[in-house]
């Protein structure tokens, strides 16, 4: 799948938020939400620092490469780091590869803000809009209800489970449900 580079790097903007590429400053926090049993609850396990110093390098490297990608969330208002959204090239195993798509993950503190669903939605646009993408899919454990719920605001819909194919096959997080979204200009539902 080739898709369009930036350079410099996207910076997205929301009423309330800014996407940005990450900066050292954003190590410490994410360290901190990485550790948090309920932030990594529907994800194989914590992550140390290494860990997660090493998911920086990866968004960020990314990002460096194509100019988009998993941006650090910022909340304008005060400047605080609350986590990550945007737009990725998941795994080439899964079974509806190739695609695009949008994720996030926020520190507990930010939940029930709406901030991942304003994140996403400006994402989405970006992937149409910028991208050119004509679909977006997003994916998550079938019992994760906080990130459907998201995904279900963002108009995306339903499409079908599969067996996580990185996940261990006694993993009880390995059954995920997959949600796509069609780009609004070409007439289809969403649904494939």
């Amino acid at each position: 799948m080739e898709l369009p580079r930036f350079d410099p790097p996207v910076v997205l903007q929301t009423p309330r938020l800014r996407l940005r590429p990450w900066q050292d400053v954003d190590r410490e926090p994410f360290a901190a939400m990485s550790t948090d049993p309920e932030v990594m609850h529907y994800f194989p396990a914590v992550l140390d620092r290494n860990q997660s110093d090493a998911l920086v390098d990866l968004a960020q490297g990314l990002i460096e490469e194509r100019g988009w990608g998993f941006w650090a969330l910022e909340v304008k208002a005060s400047g605080e780091f609350a986590g990550f959204t945007g737009l990725h090239t998941p795994d080439p195993e899964l079974p509806f590869s190739p695609c695009v798509e949008v994720g996030w993950r926020l520190a507990r503190v930010h939940w029930g803000k709406g901030y991942a669903t304003e994140a996403a939605r400006t994402c989405l646009a970006f992937g149409f809009d910028q991208l050119g993408l004509d679909e977006i899919v997003s994916f998550t454990s079938i019992d994760n209800a906080r990130s459907r719920a998201v995904m279900e605001r963002l108009g995306m819909e339903a499409a079908g489970e599969f067996d996580h194919p990185l996940l261990h096959p006694n993993s009880p997080l390995r059954r995920h449900i997959l949600y796509r979204l069609a780009h609004p200009g070409n007439g289809e539902t969403g649904i494939a």
